[in-house]
């Protein structure tokens, strides 16, 4: 964009609401936040409202950046009265909440299902860097906020705000679930890996009904509300698991993470400006050894 050009954002007037769609998935609303944070530096004076599913609304909540969460209802949406609306979503609901927003200024990317709704198609995130690369999650939303007028700047880390918890001995946060069975590491390694960590404590987390029976000798948390999830990573001092949510929560915390890769691509979802180390298997997690992954550990502790 030419110094000078006008953009999207300058068409807001002081004040004005703008709702970001951003539905599900843990780890793209946490990924989510450095676009959030990047807006909000650009217009400060913007009420920034997240439209999310009330599971994930604690990502967005207490942030800096926003304004209001808002559930996924079209008469939420409608109340709100933005006069732009950007959907990181894409899906067949997210687009009748972009309907009924009746915002002036409607973006999305264009190769999104239902872009005919937008009158600011956005590009490929390729197109808007300049770059012909696999980019980052964190990257393609960031790069939305560049075409609809935010100065070109390094993407920031994710942003999310939690209490601190009481002193405690060092620990280390491991997760060893993920959504599919193919992004999921064996069990017993992952018990392992704990029984190696001799100077932390192992504390596993799990989500609601997940069987975490086989590190019952180590501290557990099933279930655990994200509150309590972001403030144990807060507070880590090293985070292990599949690619997930949680490696998400421990990169936006800054925790040093090592981060087991099946078919997913780490380009797209590596931890976002954290040290790190990935550990990729494309042809299955089964054939990674515990050495490797331990050696992966010691690694990145040793780079501290």
């Amino acid at each position: 964009m030419r110094p000078g050009a006008a953009t999207v954002l300058d068409r807001l007037s002081q004040g004005a609401k703008v709702a970001v769609i951003r539905l599900r998935s843990l780890g793209d609303c946490v990924l989510t936040t450095p676009a959030l944070a990047l807006l909000k530096q650009h217009r400060p004076d913007l009420k920034i409202a997240v439209v999310v599913e009330n599971r994930f609304r604690r990502v967005f909540e207490q942030s800096p950046d926003v304004a209001i969460v808002l559930g996924p209802r079209l008469s939420a949406i409608a109340g709100f009265h933005p006069a732009m609306v950007i959907n990181f979503h894409g899906g067949t609901r997210s687009q009748w909440i972009v309907a009924a927003s009746l915002a002036g200024i409607r973006a999305g990317f264009g190769h999104h299902m239902g872009s005919w709704l937008y009158n600011v198609p956005i590009p490929r995130a390729q197109q808007i860097l300049g770059e012909e690369r696999i980019v980052h999650t964190a990257e393609h939303m960031a790069s939305a906020m560049f075409f609809l007028g935010v100065p070109r700047r390094q993407i920031p880390r994710a942003r999310l705000v939690c209490r601190e918890l009481p002193g405690r001995k060092p620990y280390a946060v491991i997760h060893p679930m993920a959504s599919t069975a193919s992004k999921a590491w064996p069990a017993s390694r992952f018990a392992e890996i704990a029984r190696r960590l001799h100077d932390l404590d192992p504390v596993f987390i799990g989500g609601p009904g997940e069987d975490l029976s086989s590190f019952s000798d180590f501290e557990c948390h099933v279930g655990a509300p994200l509150e309590t999830i972001f403030s144990l990573m807060n507070s880590a001092s090293l985070f292990i698991g599949n690619d997930s949510g949680p490696a998400h929560i421990a990169a936006a915390f800054g925790v040093p993470s090592v981060v087991l890769f099946g078919p997913s691509n780490p380009c797209i979802w590596a931890p976002w400006q954290t040290r790190s180390e990935v550990v990729h298997s494309p042809q299955g997690l089964g054939l990674i050894p515990v050495d490797r992954v331990w050696i992966a550990v010691e690694k990145l502790r040793a780079s501290a």
